[in-house]
């Protein structure tokens, strides 16, 4: 008889984990310490917008819900970058006219629960995890009227973000090495609304990006019309969240560093003062499950920078790679727990390391003409050479290919890329055939010098 399941958090992680387990006959129960945003008078909360990409479509499908979440996302073929001189420029993803899509973190936690519900899944509000004494698999619990209550788990999951109890309790463990790093950046959310007239005040189909080199603000596009935008700035220094205090400082600044974006922000200065200033972690732990009664999936296990849009991908994409395991060993939870931990992990530490590197170049790389130069060749390269090359940044958002293979994939392409560019301007010298041939070696060189038998095109 398939074992019952308790899953801390019905977040979008634990949600479809839920969905997924129900479908596979499993009964499940969830216990999330928010109160239900289904509610007419509780806000879904404010978040920076989700990017989905491939891994994460590939987890609706097995859910059953790409088509209901289609409806609400918006496809982002590119990023339309704001420079500080005045100029514009739409820096295209992918090769062959890919997105990205951006998509309501609230619009999508309420269909993935409902949709849970629906599957027979109980969710118990307001139901606070204080801690988890994991050898007994018992979970202490406050419920909402505040008296506290016992639970016994069967099989356990922890999908209740970077501060999960679970995690927490694993940490106290012997021989659990558990670590979490802040960045000296945090972030505020801010809106873009429609113009008068309904209309969207810039490009739909883009993420746009105004980089200013140690910070920075994006806006991703919601159906509604509205922008939601978020600002990246350090915490301390000069040039930070604590050197803006009234409201001539807002004002100031963002005259200063973005002053095409303060005539469609109206209401800017209540935003800025009234929405909360969070902070950014990456989070690493070792083991991910323990025995065959408990793991960790989502943010609970790799909490990491929102830079590359993949935070729900990644814990998606746990929720795939568990999906498959389950079909390959049945209910033997030993072998699919230990095995999802040796799949999964170094995934999530490369996914980590992926997401802070995105933050230097979304930030400061993306203003470089050079850089811009270097994602050109990028593109033509896959187009010449579909085969043996695709982009890091495509790895990642447009295929499956494992996190830590995308990783190992950089220093070859910077090294293949310095090459090439070393040689001046590409796109008049591929029109010489000795280029072309030496060109033919490098490319060659270069895939052979990455090819694993887990890069999968």
């Amino acid at each position: 008889m398939a074992r019952s399941v308790t899953i801390l958090g019905a977040g979008l992680v634990g949600s479809l984990l839920s969905i997924i387990l129900r479908k596979k006959g499993y009964e499940v129960t969830i216990y999330e310490r928010r109160p239900d945003m289904r509610s007419a008078t509780i806000a879904a909360g404010r978040s920076i917008n989700l990017a989905m990409s491939d891994r994460g479509w590939r987890a609706l499908d097995l859910a059953g819900l790409r088509e209901d979440i289609a409806a609400l996302a918006i496809p982002m073929y590119g990023r339309f970058l704001h420079q500080a001189d005045g100029s514009a420029a739409f820096q295209q993803y992918g090769k062959n006219n890919e997105a990205i899509y951006s998509v309501s973190r609230g619009e999508l936690n309420k269909k993935l629960m409902t949709l849970a519900e629906k599957e027979g899944v109980k969710i118990h509000f307001q139901h606070r995890c204080t801690k988890v004494d994991v050898q007994q698999n018992r979970l202490f619990l406050e419920s909402p009227d505040g008296t506290e209550l016992t639970v016994d788990a069967d099989l356990l999951f922890g999908a209740d973000g970077a501060f999960s109890s679970l995690r927490t309790s694993y940490s106290f463990m012997d021989r659990v090495n558990a670590s979490h790093s802040y960045l000296e950046h945090g972030y505020k959310e801010l809106s873009i609304p429609p113009a008068e007239d309904g209309s969207l005040r810039m490009e739909k189909n883009a993420l746009h990006i105004w980089p200013r080199k140690n910070f920075m603000l994006i806006a991703l596009p919601n159906t509604d019309g509205t922008f939601t935008c978020t600002l990246f700035l350090p915490f301390e220094g000069p040039i930070s969240f604590e050197a803006i205090k009234t409201n001539d400082d807002i004002l100031s600044f963002f005259n200063a560093h973005f002053p095409d974006a303060v005539p469609m922000m109206p209401t800017l200065v209540e935003d800025f003062m009234t929405n909360p200033t969070s902070s950014l972690i990456t989070t690493h732990i070792k083991p991910w499950h323990y025995q065959d009664k408990s793991g960790l999936i989502g943010d609970a296990a790799h909490a990491i920078v929102p830079f590359y849009g993949q935070g729900m991908n990644a814990g998606f994409e746990d929720c795939s790679i568990l999906a498959g395991l389950l079909d390959e060993h049945g209910d033997d939870w030993q072998k699919i727990l230990a095995e999802y931990d040796v799949q999964r992990k170094p995934n999530g530490d490369a996914v980590a390391q992926l997401a802070l590197l995105n933050f230097v170049e979304m930030r400061d790389k993306v203003a470089d003409p050079h850089f811009l130069e270097r994602k050109k060749i990028e593109k033509e390269l896959g187009k010449r050479y579909p085969d043996k090359f695709i982009s890091v940044y495509e790895m990642v958002s447009f295929s499956h290919t494992p996190y830590n293979s995308a990783l190992r994939c950089i220093q070859a392409q910077d090294k293949l890329l310095g090459r090439i560019m070393q040689e001046g301007d590409f796109f008049q010298n591929v029109e010489n055939n000795s280029f072309s041939s030496n060109l033919d070696q490098w490319v060659n060189d270069y895939h052979k010098s990455v090819q694993q038998p887990d890069l999968e095109k």
